[in-house]
C-alpha cells in the first residue's frame, strides 16, 4: 500500500476535527500504524470510528493489510508544535543532541524553538557549594533528540 494514499485518506477524515496526524508508518508487509493527538487528547471512540472508515476504504483496494489507529502515548516524544503547545506549563524531560538530559518546565513554544525553565547548579562567588538556580533555556527543535512529558515516577 502506498503511504501517500493512506495519508490522504487520514487527512481527509481529520479535516473537520481538532485531531492531528502525528505519525504514520506503513511496513513492507502492509502493517499500518496511525498515531493521532489533539489539544484535548483523542478518545477510543474516535480512533475506532476512524479505523472502521479507513478499513472500508482500504478494503476496496483489495490488498491484505493490518491497521492500528490510536492516540500517542503520554511517554512518547513530542513531534509537532501542537504537542509542545499542549504541554506548556508542564514538566518535561529533554535530551539534547550533545547527550545532556535535562528536566524542567516548558514555558514557551514558537515556530523555530521552545523554551524551558531548567534547574541548573551555578558557581557563586565566595561560596564553595554551587547553588541551584532556575534558568530559561532556549532549544531549537533540531537541537534536541527528544522532548517529552516528564512523569516524575
Amino acid at each position: 500500500m502506498e503511504r501517500k494514499h493512506i495519508e490522504e485518506l487520514v487527512t481527509t477524515y481529520l479535516q473537520n476535527s481538532e485531531v492531528q496526524l502525528i505519525g504514520l508508518t506503513v511496513s513492507p508487509a502492509n502493517s499500518i500504524v496511525v498515531e493521532l493527538d489533539s489539544y484535548k487528547g483523542v478518545d477510543l471512540d474516535f480512533c475506532a470510528a476512524m479505523s472502521r472508515a479507513l478499513q472500508q476504504q482500504l478494503d476496496a483496494d483489495g490488498e491484505d493489510f493490518e491497521l492500528e489507529v490510536g492516540s500517542v502515548s503520554i511517554t512518547d516524544p513530542f513531534r509537532t508544535k501542537m504537542q509542545f503547545e499542549k504541554h506548556l506549563g508542564h514538566d518535561v524531560e529533554i535530551l539534547t543532541r550533545d547527550g545532556r538530559k535535562l528536566h524542567g518546565m516548558l514555558v514557551n513554544v514558537e515556530d523555530d524553538f521552545f523554551e524551558a525553565d531548567i534547574e541548573v547548579y551555578v558557581a557563586v562567588e565566595g561560596k564553595k557549594k554551587r547553588e541551584k538556580q532556575i534558568q530559561t533555556l532556549r532549544f531549537g527543535y533540531n537541537d534536541v533528540k527528544y522532548c517529552k512529558y516528564d512523569l516524575k515516577v
